[in-house]
């Protein structure tokens, strides 16, 4: 294992057969950045949001978010908006050019994908066809 300097960080330990990648593959609006940092100091289970995509949902594939303590081999690391988020090579393919956001409004306040892969999402914004 080695350090890599990732954006304008400081230098983080990426453990060995994961890469790096930038904002292209995942971009967290600043709102959604701050609220993920808030939820990683209460929640104490790690510093990586991983991003990843599985089978289910209304509309075929669903959205499926979780703190963890490393990126794995094979796994994609983006640094963005302050927070860093980890996403496996197979959901990276249907998360291409996504945007994360995060509204605290009353009525369909939360996180939100802008997912421009998406051909058809539910209402509920967690799962997408494509």
């Amino acid at each position: 294992m080695g350090y890599t300097e990732v954006m304008d960080t400081p230098a983080i330990e990426i453990p060995e057969g994961v890469r790096v990648g930038d904002e292209r593959l995942i971009k967290l609006t600043e709102p959604a950045g701050r609220k993920l940092n808030a939820l990683i100091s209460r929640e104490q289970k790690g510093d990586f949001l991983r991003v990843k995509i599985t089978g289910g949902g209304c509309n075929g594939l669903s959205y499926k978010m979780k703190f963890v303590a490393q990126p794995k081999k094979g796994d994609i690391l983006v640094h963005t908006a302050d927070s860093q988020v980890v996403v496996d090579m197979k959901s990276a393919l249907y998360i291409k050019g996504t945007t994360l956001d995060y509204s605290d409004k009353m009525v369909a306040g939360g996180f939100k994908f802008t997912n421009p892969n998406a051909a058809s999402s539910c209402s509920c914004g967690e799962s997408f066809s494509v």
